[in-house]
């Protein structure tokens, strides 16, 4: 049965969380699993078998599908946390704030304004959100490039109705596992640096780091969140 199957694979990434953490030195606690649902078949009930299976926190890398899914799960009692893990455009920020606990791709400047914006306009409490850096520098992906996170920073300063939390990395396409290590590193060494000349709004206590294929690399070099979709529908 697949939400049984679901339920299975929950149970097994934790227990690789857990193991990835404590092998690096780091409480298990430290690290948290946001389980991806857009890799899920049309048949599975969703997102409520991710919430049977006790995820707690769902990503989605669309707006509209994050909305839809989102909607079904409004009782308080659920206690679910969504993250908004793909590109945001200007167009659909102001549907789906309401119901985003954690932004992970603010990758632009322009998009941190326009969100601020809207949030001022609809009376809504501060968004919290990721800084997206394109930490591997490949052409395809989108995100602030290191050198330029310091002055994006230093703007924030203005926008007060947006809270960053730390930074989002992917690594490259075609990295090695050692070229994995080497660029989630590099992250984790950016907020060290940028925490230095945080404004009150911005604080460097999240890595948004690892994928299904690897966590465990990002978790070695200080990801506090893991955003891990196919791995749960494999099997």
């Amino acid at each position: 049965m697949e939400l049984t199957r679901i339920a299975t694979n929950v149970s097994v990434i934790m227990d690789r969380i857990h193991q990835a953490a404590v092998a690096s030195g780091r409480s298990p606690d430290a690290v948290k699993l946001v389980a991806v649902t857009k890799y899920a078949s049309p048949n599975v009930g969703l997102p409520d078998a991710l919430v049977a299976a006790g995820c707690r926190d769902l990503g989605e890398s669309r707006p509209q599908s994050l909305i839809e899914k989102a909607s079904l799960l409004q009782q308080p009692s659920r206690n679910v946390h969504w993250h908004l893990i793909g590109t945001l455009q200007k167009n659909k920020i102001r549907r789906v704030l309401p119901f985003v606990s954690l932004i992970h791709s603010l990758d632009s400047i322009p998009l941190l304004k326009a969100i601020d914006r809207i949030v001022r306009e609809e009376s809504l409490p501060p968004v919290n959100g990721l800084l997206e850096v394109n930490i591997s520098r490949d052409e395809t992906k989108q995100g602030f490039r290191p050198q330029e996170l310091a002055s994006a920073l230093e703007m924030m300063g203005q926008l007060q109705n947006i809270r960053i939390c730390g930074l989002m990395s992917m690594s490259g396409l075609h990295s090695t596992d050692d070229e994995r290590h080497a660029e989630f590193a590099a992250t984790r060494i950016l907020t060290e640096k940028l925490t230095v000349n945080c404004p009150d709004n911005c604080s460097m206590h999240e890595l948004s780091m690892g994928m299904s294929d690897d966590f465990p690399i990002a978790i070695a070099e200080g990801a506090t969140l893991v955003r891990i979709g196919s791995a749960l529908y494999d099997g």
